[in-house]
C-alpha cells in the first residue's frame, strides 16, 4: 500500500506528465480548474506531502482529459472510464468493398503480430476462384469478381514474408464440401473436389506460416472470429464486426482460440495428408 508521501509524489509526477502532454500549463491549468495558482503550486512544489481534496483531482483530471484514478495512482489506465469503454468495444459495418476495407486495415495495424482467425467456412485466403463464384452469385452487396479480389488479398498477407497465420475450420464444412450437402448443394463435384486439393496443397506449401486446425464443432464451438495479435479482436456477425480492444478482451479472445487449437481433431501438421486420405 502506498504512503501518504509515496501518492503525493506521484500525483505531482502525473499531474506535470498530463499538463505536459495537453500542451498546457500551471497558469492555465488554475485558470481552467478555476482554483488559484498558488494551490496548485503548493501542490507541485511543497517539500511536504500534500495530497489534493477529491474535487481538485476530479477537476484537473476533467480539464486534462485524464483519468481522477489514475492522477491519485489508482489505476495504471490514463484513459477516462468512459474513454477506455468507447476504444475497447465498437461496432463497425462490414462493408463488402473489394479489399474489405476494414479487415485490411486491421491487418495492417497488427503488422508483425500472429493472425488468428476462425472462419464462417473455409478460409477466405484458401478459397478458388469457382467456389467464390458459387458463393457470391446469389450475394446481395458484393459480386464474384470482387470477392476474389478480397480473396487474393488475402492471400498476400499470407505469403508476406514473416507472416505468421492460425485458422481453426469446422471439420464438418469439409465434410459437407466433400458430400455436396448443406451449404454446398448445388456446387459440382469437380469444383469440390478442386476446393479441397486447393486446401490440402496450400496448407502443405504455407506451412509453417499458415497452420491450418480443424476443429468438431460438436465438441466445441466458436463465432467467427479474428485476433490481430495483442490489439484487438473482431466478431463477424453479418452486417457488422464487433471489435474489442481492451486487453483484457483480446487475451480472453486468445484463451478461446488456444482452447479450439488444443481441441483440434486434426493437427495443422496432417491436416494436408488428412484431406488427401480421406477426400480425394
Amino acid at each position: 500500500m502506498l504512503d501518504k508521501r509515496n501518492r503525493s509524489r506521484i500525483f505531482r509526477d502525473r499531474l506535470e506528465s498530463a499538463i505536459a502532454s495537453a500542451g498546457s500549463s500551471r497558469s492555465a491549468l488554475a485558470r481552467d480548474t478555476g482554483f488559484d495558482r498558488s494551490t496548485l503550486t503548493q501542490i507541485l512544489n511543497g517539500d511536504a506531502p500534500r495530497l489534493p481534496n477529491v474535487h481538485l483531482a476530479a477537476r484537473c483530471a476533467e480539464v486534462l482529459g485524464v483519468s481522477a484514478d489514475w492522477l491519485l495512482g489508482l489505476s495504471d489506465r490514463q484513459e477516462r472510464a468512459v474513454d477506455i469503454l468507447s476504444a475497447s468495444f465498437e461496432m463497425q459495418r462490414a462493408t463488402r468493398t473489394p479489399a474489405d476495407e476494414f479487415v485490411q486495415a486491421c491487418h495492417r495495424e497488427a503488422a508483425g503480430y500472429k493472425i488468428r482467425h476462425v472462419p464462417t467456412s473455409i478460409p477466405d485466403a484458401l478459397k478458388t476462384e469457382s467456389v467464390l463464384e458459387y458463393e457470391y452469385r446469389a450475394f446481395l452487396g458484393k459480386t464474384p469478381e470482387q470477392a476474389i479480389v478480397a480473396m487474393r488479398d488475402r492471400l498476400d498477407h499470407v505469403r508476406a514474408p514473416g507472416s505468421d497465420v492460425e485458422v481453426c475450420a469446422r471439420l464438418d464444412i469439409l465434410l459437407d464440401l466433400a458430400a455436396g450437402a448443406g451449404y454446398w448443394h448445388g456446387l459440382a463435384a469437380e469444383a469440390r473436389r478442386e476446393q479441397l486439393a486447393h486446401i490440402a496443397r496450400m496448407a502443405r506449401d504455407f506451412y509453417p506460416s499458415l497452420r491450418l486446425y480443424l476443429f468438431d464443432a460438436k465438441k466445441v464451438y466458436s463465432a467467427p472470429l479474428a485476433i490481430f495479435g495483442p490489439l484487438l479482436a473482431t466478431v463477424y456477425v453479418g452486417q457488422f464486426y464487433l471489435v474489442f480492444r481492451h486487453r483484457q478482451q483480446v487475451i480472453a479472445f486468445s484463451q478461446h482460440f488456444d482452447e479450439l487449437v488444443r481441441s483440434a481433431e486434426v493437427d495443422a501438421r496432417a491436416v494436408a495428408d488428412f484431406i488427401e486420405e480421406r477426400f480425394l
